[in-house]
């Protein structure tokens, strides 16, 4: 090249998958419809003109990130379809390692599977199910020779929770080394893959029955109410103030003279929660000494408000990108405060663990409550509300062989 000749720029190798990188974490962090490909663009370096030339659509971005994710499971998990059946238990804790650290790797977009997936199109959902569906699978091989009285559900409930704990981490960024998230996560998954689960047909002691608010209770609870319904069955974004008057019975225009907007709806259902969550569990510590019984009273507590309004944790879950930053400070500092109180619980049951595992404990044990949330949907009277209660005792006291009493 000739002096005070213009460099000429190429394109980096590696353009496609810094790209990709870039929408997941992008995605990941912000949800689905709050990212644009402008913001995509930035995050890589380029001009939102390049990014189209890769990639036609914010879409085609979105679902290469979300199906990219899983196939990060099937491959990491590929290893097993290979291996003999001699070995079980090493299978069993590889399969176990190799999630744990593909999960760790890809922390920040990690959520997008659990939480984000719900906006892909329908064959793209089915793709991703069968992604979920072959490492549930590559888990219940090992798992069906090493407990071969489990019946196939009870398989698939032990898969599905060692996922969901391990992608429990994803939901949160409480500090502690990747070394000691690795250790604990593999602790936690041992104890639910041994896990005795109550017979099928044992109803749990939990009597609570899901909660149905009319306009009787006034106006206040009626719209948060309905509300959180539809920000479940359809999501906020798909969510008017229209719609929500509509389902209240009222006009738009009286809604609006009391709720300023649909964020302020959603940030005081978040509140409404949080709170909750916050004074049961002051009325525990209050109510006994020994903080085994302290945590077995918020288990029936937390699982009790979740049987009255199923739709709720789902909805606190992935609808978090839309609460405007200055409630969600406040719910962060009600959260953090409630975690806390349950994990110094879990420390005092459990000496050998530090408060920040125990964090990561109490996290897990919330977010089965979510996985599994479709079986409260069900039937909550069933033997599914005592398998939850079990797989989250198990996974904050470390006792899969059955409680102390």
């Amino acid at each position: 090249m000739s002096e005070g000749e213009p460099a000429v720029r190429r394109r980096p190798k590696d353009r496609k998958a810094q790209i990709a990188r870039a929408s997941a974490d992008a995605f990941g962090s912000q949800g689905y419809h709050a990212v644009s490909m402008e913001d995509i663009a930035a995050r890589v370096g380029i001009t939102p003109a390049a990014l189209y030339r890769h990639s036609p659509s914010k879409y085609d971005l979105f679902r290469d990130a979300v199906l990219g994710l899983g196939q990060l499971l099937v491959d990491a998990t590929a290893f097993a379809d290979d291996r003999g059946d001699d070995e079980p238990v090493v299978t069993l804790r590889a399969l176990t390692s190799a999630l744990i650290d593909t999960t760790i790797a890809n922390r920040t977009a990690g959520g997008l599977y659990r939480w984000e997936a719900r906006y892909l199109r329908e064959d793209d959902q089915q793709l991703l199910a069968e992604q979920i569906r072959l490492v549930n699978r590559r888990l219940q091989r090992p798992l069906a020779q090493l407990r071969p009285k489990l019946t196939s559900r009870q398989r698939w409930t032990l898969s599905a929770a060692s996922l969901s704990l391990i992608g429990s981490i994803t939901d949160h960024s409480n500090p502690l080394s990747a070394s000691e998230i690795r250790a604990w996560l593999i602790t936690m998954v041992d104890g639910v893959l041994a896990a005795e689960l109550p017979p099928t047909r044992r109803r749990s002691a939990i009597t609570r029955e899901r909660l149905t608010v009319g306009p009787e209770a006034g106006m206040y609870e009626h719209v948060l109410y309905e509300s959180v319904r539809l920000f479940y069955e359809n999501g906020y974004r798909n969510t008017s103030m229209e719609d929500i008057a509509s389902a209240v019975g009222i006009q738009a225009s009286g809604l609006y003279r009391s709720f300023p907007g649909k964020a302020d709806i959603l940030a005081l259902a978040y509140r409404r929660a949080a709170d909750r969550h916050s004074s049961d569990t002051a009325d525990a510590l209050g109510r006994a000494d020994d903080p085994e019984t302290v945590l077995d009273e918020l288990v029936d507590d937390y699982l009790g408000r979740v049987i009255e309004s199923p739709d709720l944790p789902y909805v606190y879950y992935t609808e978090r990108h839309n609460v405007p930053d200055a409630d969600l400070r406040v719910l962060e500092t009600i959260e953090g405060s409630t975690m806390d109180a349950w994990a110094r619980l879990v420390t005092a049951v459990r000496p050998e663990m530090k408060m920040g595992a125990a964090r990561y404990a109490v996290g897990a044990a919330f977010a089965l409550t979510v996985d599994f949330g479709r079986l409260f949907h069900r039937d909550p009277a069933s033997g599914s509300v005592a398998t939850i209660r079990r797989l989250m005792e198990v996974t904050l006291l470390g006792r899969p062989a059955g409680r102390r009493r």
